[in-house]
């Protein structure tokens, strides 16, 4: 029964990543997005772009960006390092975990289960070919996610906000 459940989670998280390894490799003509710009998965409710920098210096940047901000960085979170730790291999894996109350809690205030999804998180990660992607939560989803209703400019700020220190993290 373990082994059958083992079996059938590998299985499952294979086939999301090669629908969004299938997703970034499409011809360019089958894309609405070149790859070089943001794309959103609406499957997943991420917000995808790709960095003109290692995982590291993309990290780097952005956490510097989330600081000079005004925003609070809660955690980073090296996955490739703690997989180290336990004698597994993984591609360079950071996330960074990061907010503010002025921003969060008016979220909160329209829909508190949207606490479970904050504070912000921002993934960078490179793929097989070496390339470097930084994803997080599009507002949207999490508005259509936990039903968050009159919220509108919330969401719309940190919509920016998000975009704003995505690219100048990600951008050369």
């Amino acid at each position: 029964m373990i082994k059958t459940l083992s079996i059938a989670a590998l299985a499952l998280a294979l086939s999301a990543c090669a629908s969004v390894e299938n997703i970034l490799n499409a011809p360019d003509n089958m894309q609405s997005t070149p790859k070089t710009m943001t794309a959103i998965n609406a499957e997943k409710g991420l917000i995808t772009m790709q960095s003109n920098h290692s995982v590291q210096d993309t990290a780097d940047k952005l956490a510097a960006l989330i600081e000079s901000k005004g925003m609070t960085v809660f955690a980073r979170i090296d996955h490739q390092k703690n997989a180290q730790g336990v004698g597994l291999a993984l591609r360079p894996t950071q996330v960074i975990v990061f907010g503010n109350p002025k921003a969060g809690t008016p979220l909160m205030q329209c829909e508190q289960s949207v606490a479970i999804d904050l504070p912000q998180k921002i993934l960078m990660s490179e793929d097989a070919q070496q390339r470097v992607w930084l994803s997080y939560n599009n507002p949207d989803y999490l508005k259509d996610r936990h039903n968050i209703k009159e919220c509108d400019t919330q969401l719309v700020n940190i919509a920016k906000a998000l975009d704003g220190i995505s690219r100048a993290a990600t951008a050369k």
